[in-house]
Parts: structure tokens; C-alpha cells; sequence
């Protein structure tokens, strides 16, 4: 949740300092706006899939279990071929 809203902040931070650089027409802060709505947008993305990770472990605690061994497996077999 906290992921969410620390993207959220940074959304609204970029909608304002994109505008702030459209209305001064310096394209630099306009720009860096931008950016810091697309990390604030993919930071938010990030946050829901955390969240949903957690919500299925918590509901299905055997299967997450499973899944962490067999990815752990399939790391130990490749760490072994090398």
C-alpha cells in the first residue's frame, strides 16, 4: 500500500511540474515532469502487484510454499550447471 501512494505523490509531483515548465516554456522541467509521472504510474503498478502477491500468499499459504521451492530448485539447477 505505502508502494501506491508513494506513487500517487510522485504522479501528482510530475502532473506539477509539468504544467510549471508548459507555463514558463522551459521544456527541461517539463520534461522531468513527465518523467516523474511515468515512474510515479510505474511505481504505483508495482505496489497493486506487491499487494496482490501478498493476498494470494496469505489466502493460499501451501501454494506460495510450493511455488518458492520450485523456483528455487530451478535457480539451484541452473547455479549447478555452471
Amino acid at each position: 500500500m505505502l508502494e501506491q501512494a508513494e506513487g500517487t505523490v510522485q504522479n501528482i509531483a510530475g502532473r506539477v511540474q509539468d504544467a510549471f515548465g508548459a507555463a514558463t516554456g522551459d521544456t527541461d522541467t517539463q520534461l522531468e515532469g513527465k518523467a516523474r509521472q511515468a515512474a510515479g504510474k510505474a511505481q504505483q503498478v508495482y505496489g497493486e502487484v506487491l499487494d496482490t502477491v501478498r493476498e494470494q500468499a496469505v489466502a493460499n499459504p501451501l501454494g506460495t510454499v510450493a511455488l518458492v521451492a520450485g523456483a528455487g530448485f530451478v535457480l539451484g539447477a541452473l547455479w549447478a550447471r555452471r
